[in-house]
């Protein structure tokens, strides 16, 4: 399978459902067996409830290959997370930084990166956030790369613009850098407000995207992400599995 394709799902997706048993299954429904996990469903300070999480997870048949988004701030605790990501047998967080502490966080997330062995994928969350910018994202990446790259979310890519925010561009342009997906899309209305939808049946040329991250030899993890429908989203992400699916033949 291209690595492009080998995916799973956020769980934010079922933010709704707070038992990760639940959870789970609703994973196994899609036709999937990964999840990145985010703080909803986890506590990634308290490793010992993490254990049984992880066994949760295990017991249904899935894999926990990414935790996040988290903010990283060069604090000591953020130990933890890399601690929750090796128990699980993962290499990727996904993560941020904030304007007043990205100088002191960054080195601080490079060393834990190389001593446990995980990338930190940078996540774009649109225009309002710090690292939404593509010029921002090479520069954190330049002062923490290569352990810490990209996590391209490709709805928020589009969201700061067609011009700067191009997911099909990104992958070409950060070809080498990108350590994470998060495969989303959105419809916009003329006032540039945005709504989820099933992904490839918005504004994202899907094809072209994952074309593209093939093509510059994406190896990292990938998840769908659909925020609508927090209450019933399963009908959806068994849509957006299938878009997925229909990208191999």
């Amino acid at each position: 399978m291209a690595n492009a394709l080998d995916f799973g799902v956020q769980s934010y997706c079922f933010r709704e459902f707070k038992d990760n048993a639940e959870v789970a299954k609703k994973v196994r429904d899609i036709g999937l067996d990964k999840i990145e996990l985010c703080r909803i469903h986890a506590d990634f300070h308290d490793l010992a409830d993490w254990k049984k999480v992880l066994e949760t997870y295990k017991n249904e048949g899935v894999d926990v290959i990414s935790l996040g988004v988290e903010a990283f701030h060069g604090l000591e605790n953020e130990r933890d997370l890399f601690e929750c990501v090796a128990a699980a047998g993962a290499s990727h967080i996904s993560g941020t930084f904030r304007v007043d502490t990205y100088l002191k966080a960054i080195p601080w997330v490079r060393k834990l990166s190389r001593e446990y062995g995980v990338k930190v994928g940078i996540h774009n969350h649109g225009g309002y956030d710090f690292a939404g910018n593509p010029e921002v994202l090479k520069h954190l990446m330049g002062l923490g790369g290569p352990e810490i790259g990209l996590c391209i979310d490709t709805a928020w890519a589009m969201q700061i613009g067609p011009r700067p925010g191009n997911p099909v561009q990104w992958a070409k342009e950060f070809a080498g850098q990108i350590t994470g997906v998060h495969y989303k899309d959105f419809v916009f209305d003329k006032h540039g407000q945005w709504e989820d939808t099933v992904v490839g049946q918005g504004s994202l040329d899907l094809k072209a995207f994952i074309a593209a991250l093939e093509a510059g030899g994406f190896d990292g993890m990938a998840v769908i992400e659909y925020e609508a429908d927090p209450e019933n989203p399963v009908p959806a992400l068994k849509a957006c599995v299938d878009a997925m699916r229909a990208m191999t033949t």
